[in-house]
């Protein structure tokens, strides 16, 4: 969950003792898109115009969308900010970015966008479309990039706490668990097929790079 989100939910109450009967884990999702932006400008360095797709249904989306075009507006890049929340509008999406020579694409954070990973990605092959997404999951489906927390790491600390509330511990006493490692992944195979020699720069501070 996004950090806003839980802090709404949470009724303000401090992420760290969060009282009442609520915990849980956050991906500090809208506080990354300005690095996925600077990562994709990295690599795609001749991209006159970036988009940023954004599900309007998960809260916290336009925030996303501002923290991108903030820092788009910062490197001197064009963005267009464009939603979608059904298979539908991804063509419709990927339609404008052709029409309008988008040079490169950041997904935001959505969980129909996670489970639709493999119609996203096909579709930014198809147009040629440089794309950075939040989790690995999508660079190993053949995504170009990602950079975010790893879901393997979130999904263990949620057993340790479905765990230990059983026992006895009460939710209130347990943080809300924030991400401290965060992956870049980068898909060598299909920067080739895209045509992208990616700095070595780059490489050396991917996490992981899929050859």
């Amino acid at each position: 969950m996004r950090r806003r989100a839980f802090t709404t939910l949470l009724g303000g109450a401090a992420i760290n003792h969060p009282g009442g009967n609520l915990t849980g884990l956050t991906y500090l999702t809208e506080s990354l898109e300005a690095k996925r932006i600077g990562l994709l400008h990295e690599l795609v360095p001749k991209a006159q115009a970036i988009a940023v797709m954004f599900d309007p249904n998960i809260p916290g989306s336009e925030l996303q969308a501002k923290e991108a075009q903030a820092a788009a507006a910062q490197i001197g890049v064009q963005s267009i900010v464009l939603s979608s929340n059904s298979e539908r509008e991804f063509d419709q999406v990927f339609a404008t970015l052709a029409r309008e020579r988008v040079g490169a694409l950041l997904i935001g954070s959505s969980s129909y966008f996670n489970n639709r990973r493999v119609e996203l990605i096909v579709l930014a092959a198809r147009h040629q479309i440089p794309t950075i997404y939040e989790f690995r999951e999508f660079a190993d489906a053949g995504g170009l990039l990602s950079y975010g927390p790893s879901l393997t790491d979130g999904y263990h600390q949620v057993g340790v706490y479905a765990g230990r509330i059983p026992k006895g511990t009460r939710p209130s006493d347990l943080p809300v668990v924030q991400p401290t490692r965060f992956e870049l992944v980068i898909n060598l195979k299909t920067a080739k097929a895209l045509g992208l020699d990616v700095p070595p720069t780059l490489l050396a501070r991917a996490d992981d790079v899929i050859e």
